[in-house]
């Protein structure tokens, strides 16, 4: 596991129609990003309706449910979002950088 994503959404905003009948039971697709900075309440990127193609082309306003944060994190995902005690949760993420071959040590 890489990453522990923790998220809320506001069930009011779920629009019925998009809600389809599986196998298992009832589903609502939905899309989450994952955005490079943390917003002012320390959210990381919205959860919201998925659109479809026909949607997305037509520039159809999104529906959004909630956000997300990233609780937690091995360091291969993505950083984690502060916390309100100003601590970081995990490790930041490292980039890996290849040293040449050549080197004397």
């Amino acid at each position: 596991m890489a990453s522990i994503i923790k998220a809320s959404i506001n069930l009011n905003e779920i629009p019925k129609d998009k809600i389809y009948v599986g196998k298992k039971g009832k589903y609502l697709p939905i899309t989450i990003t994952l955005n490079d900075e943390v917003d002012q309440f320390g959210n990381q990127g919205p959860v919201m309706v998925e659109q479809s193609k026909e949607e997305r082309e037509a520039k159809a306003a999104k529906v959004y449910l909630g956000n997300v944060k990233v609780v937690w994190t091995n360091g291969a995902n993505v950083a984690a979002a502060p916390r309100a005690d100003g601590q970081q949760q995990a490790r930041p993420v490292q980039a890996s950088v290849e040293e040449p071959d050549d080197l004397p040590f």
